[in-house]
């Protein structure tokens, strides 16, 4: 399976959907929580080019936000992802 990383927040409602979608797909991620770590908020937005969590990367592929992740959910885009051989 293709390493997971997900940049969050302990508040985010979106962070919490997102992750939920990926415990359902039993994908293994790692998390990276932002909310009281400038120094990783600064390593999250220079990566993903966003200020905003979650931020989702499958391998080297930005993903994007929560609705980034379920839009490829609905388009049958994500498990082909999550398969990736790490």
């Amino acid at each position: 399976m293709a390493q997971v990383t997900i940049y969050t927040t302990s508040t985010c409602p979106f962070c919490h959907r997102a992750k939920y979608l990926l415990d359902k797909k039993k994908a293994k991620y790692t998390e990276i929580d932002v909310g009281r770590d400038q120094t990783l908020r600064q390593e999250m937005a220079k990566r993903s080019g966003r200020n905003t969590v979650p931020q989702i990367f499958i391998g080297d592929y930005h993903v994007g936000g929560c609705d980034d992740l379920y839009d490829l959910d609905l388009d049958n885009k994500l498990d082909p992802l999550l398969n990736q051989p790490a």
